[in-house]
């Protein structure tokens, strides 16, 4: 589950995370009441507004602007309020701008010049420990940074067992070129930066920028964060924090119905139980010459009503131009899953337009594939991967 900059930035901040502050508006009135109030409780001249889409790079698509006064804050957050933002992450339509997040400006003028760094924090999945990565090149795209420059990338490995120890702590402040109080406060950042991200079952804490004032205050400028969707019940407060607006309609709708949906960009549409099925079922799919529509595991009770609902929920792309069911049946039988799939075509009538492959095997699959051969409907069966592939080739090249 992603949460917004604002969201993230309020998580950060209950651990001991310094941050931008900033307050959350969805109008330009209330935007303008927002920069009122920080200049109030920070002194800020100047104010930063920024929309608020699970996406990175919104200021590469005018999502982030500095106003300089309350007229222009009004402006500024009028014009992307309803906007749709395209960024380099969001689809080629953009992301409709509900809200924008107005902070205060962190880069005033004193002795030293601000310094911007780059900081996450995830898991190595080849080690199986959290790894802290950083880097002195902040406010940039990480990915050009290690494309271009990988010797400035520098990475920290957490073992599990004892958390982060002080000294790679001093190390990470170290090897961004920091001493003296902005190093004690580096070596601060990073250790409450850990622990919430341990404390709150993220799987992603991405600061960037992490900025060094000119007085030598380390502080989060942006937080993109991800939680691990399987720890949610651990954190109802958390969980309460999710953006539905943010996220693929289908997907939600799959989800509040106990499925497991994925959608993707392809033309073929996978129903499957298991997720291992749907990962070889989309290898077959590629080697069929098509491209998976979507990742959909309806589970081990694929009835009717199920099913129905996961055709409707895959033809509801207008690119889907087949549909192949891969159920392998273990703890359902194969006879009742064929029954569900003619149950639910039967329930649909004209609602299906695209053809309809479908392999069962396992318990009762002889008899699932009779079932399938003499319902009367515009069904195309199949026994073995090979067969299901040509059959779905067959289909698209028509």
């Amino acid at each position: 589950m992603n949460l917004h900059e604002y969201q993230g930035k309020e998580l950060l901040n209950s651990f001991g995370v310094r941050i931008q502050r900033g307050i959350v508006a969805d109008s330009s009135e209330k935007a303008v009441a927002a920069a009122k109030q920080l200049t109030e409780d920070t002194g800020t001249g100047w104010w930063v507004v920024k929309a608020q889409i699970h996406a990175g790079g919104r200021g590469k698509g005018g999502g982030v602007r500095l106003g300089k006064s309350l007229e222009e804050i009004a402006s500024i957050s009028s014009d992307i309020l309803g906007m749709m933002l395209i960024t380099p992450q969001t689809p080629p339509e953009g992301k409709f701008v509900n809200q924008v997040l107005v902070a205060e400006d962190v880069y005033y003028p004193g002795e030293n010049d601000p310094e911007e760094y780059y900081m996450s924090v995830l898991l190595n999945r080849a080690t199986s420990k959290n790894m802290i990565m950083y880097s002195t090149e902040g406010g940039m795209d990480i990915e050009a940074v290690a494309e271009n420059t990988p010797h400035l990338i520098f990475t920290e490995e957490i073992d599990p067992l004892l958390g982060l120890l002080p000294f790679q702590a001093r190390k990470i402040a170290f090897n961004l070129g920091l001493s003296g109080g902005a190093m004690k406060e580096m070596v601060k950042f990073v250790t409450s930066l850990y622990t919430a991200y341990v404390k709150s079952d993220a799987s992603l804490f991405e600061i960037n920028p992490v900025l060094k004032t000119s007085d030598d205050k380390i502080l989060a400028v942006d937080a993109k964060v991800s939680l691990d969707d399987s720890a949610l019940f651990r954190h109802k407060d958390l969980a309460a924090l999710r953006d539905l607006r943010e996220e693929n309609a289908i997907e939600v709708e799959a989800n509040e119905a106990g499925l497991n949906y994925v959608d993707l960009d392809g033309n073929v549409g996978c129903m499957v139980n298991g997720a291992g099925l749907a990962m070889s079922t989309m290898d077959l799919i590629k080697q069929s010459g098509g491209e998976p529509a979507n990742f959909l595991d309806v589970g081990g009770t694929a009835d009717a009503k199920r099913v129905e609902l996961a055709f409707r929920l895959i033809l509801r792309d207008p690119n889907v131009k087949a549909i192949l069911v891969n159920i392998f049946g273990g703890i359902v039988r194969c006879d009742r899953v064929a029954q569900g799939v003619i149950d639910a075509f039967k329930n649909m009538g004209d609602a299906i337009k695209v053809p309809i492959i479908v392999r069962l095997q396992g318990t009762n699959a002889v008899e699932a594939k009779q079932l399938l051969d003499d319902s009367g409907v515009d069904l195309i069966s199949a026994t073995e991967f090979q067969e299901a592939a040509d059959k779905v080739q067959e289909v698209l090249s028509k």
